[in-house]
């Protein structure tokens, strides 16, 4: 397998990220980095902290195909299945953006596909699931309500499971985004990055842990939603109930992979509370015309709340992970977000 890693001992080989980037090319696109002075004057009254060059990097995974980061792993995962498993097709769990990415992925590669939303699912994200031409299932008022569906589904039927977050290629997949942050900013010294399962964050900080180990990467968490802390402080994976308005963010656990990455290779995680990420969320369409769903926004609202532990002089990048919002939506999130000092 040209994804190079170690089962047992839950290690990704640093060339993986270098295979995946060269696997992944020219089958998503390659995101730029945004850059925002305000968000720097914003942390400087947080936090006391100036900034390097005046101004915070952001990364627009929103962006995206599909709008987020998830299509890497997807099409990573789904272009190393074997012949069989391609014949037989994938299913997929998710509230929306994975579903998505595998939809694509799957259409793409002449591959059926299932995903699996639950009934609260973000009616656009369903809409566009079904419109990349996936089956798609609705069933329970919880994410773990439709796992069990899921899980009965692909026994059934013989479906390979696409995990969401915890298998090495995904997460591989998703860590090419620390490959090109490190890319187009070299000397980065802090990437602050969303966590749901935590493939995502643990995917960069993998790959950023060989090739730039000065760089620090914080995980940021909703508070209604914690499963790779919880799982870090227990040192097991723990089941939660998730319930936070950052929908892309509602894992009900983090896995053996994350879990492991996590504790090895990221700084720290912070909670949030739906209101403060939502103000990240406002500040991203006000001030930087950006539009984020919550999940998304939670790595720039950390900084601008001040719950990241900064420097002067520093770099820092967060990570833009996803813009699938319901524009309907919009009003009452904006309405619903904490007012951000120094605005």
């Amino acid at each position: 397998m040209p994804i190079d890693f170690d089962p047992a001992a839950h290690t990704i080989r640093p060339e993986a990220f270098d295979e995946a980037a060269r696997m992944l090319a020219g089958r998503v696109d390659r995101t730029p980095l945004l850059t925002s002075r305000t968000a720097a004057r914003v942390v400087l009254a947080a936090s006391g902290v100036h900034l390097a060059g005046g101004t915070v990097y952001a990364k627009a995974e929103h962006l995206q195909a599909t709008g987020s980061f998830k299509v890497r792993g997807a099409n990573l995962r789904l272009a190393l299945l074997d012949a069989a498993e391609k014949a037989a097709g994938v299913i997929a769990i998710s509230a929306g953006n994975h579903a998505a990415a595998v939809a694509v992925a799957a259409g793409q590669a002449g591959i059926n596909a299932v995903v699996v939303m639950p009934l609260t699912a973000v009616r656009s994200k369903v809409a566009a699931c079904q419109a990349y031409g996936a089956e798609v299932i609705l069933h329970g008022a919880t994410t773990a309500e439709a796992w069990a569906e899921m899980e009965r589904v692909r026994e059934v039927r013989g479906l390979t499971f696409i995990h969401p977050f915890d298998h090495p290629v995904t997460i591989a997949g998703q860590g090419t985004v620390g490959v090109e942050i490190l890319e187009d900013l070299p000397d980065v010294d802090l990437v602050v990055v969303g966590v749901g399962g935590g493939g995502l964050a643990c995917g960069i900080a993998t790959a950023l842990a060989t090739r730039r180990p000065a760089t620090r990467v914080w995980g940021v968490e909703p508070e209604r939603s914690n499963a790779l802390s919880a799982a870090l402080a227990a040192d097991t994976v723990v089941p939660v109930t998730p319930g936070s308005v950052a929908d892309g963010l509602n894992a009900p656990f983090a896995g053996e992979w994350t879990l492991a990455l996590g504790r090895r290779h990221l700084a720290g995680i912070v909670t949030l509370t739906d209101p403060e990420i939502l103000g990240g969320v406002r500040f991203a369409a006000e001030r930087m015309k950006q539009v984020l769903e919550p999940a998304g926004a939670a790595a720039l609202a950390a900084i601008l709340h001040g719950r990241i532990p900064l420097r002067d002089g520093e770099r820092v990048c967060v990570v833009f992970s996803g813009g699938n919002v319901a524009t309907e939506r919009i009003g009452d999130l904006l309405a619903q977000a904490a007012p951000i000092a120094g605005l």
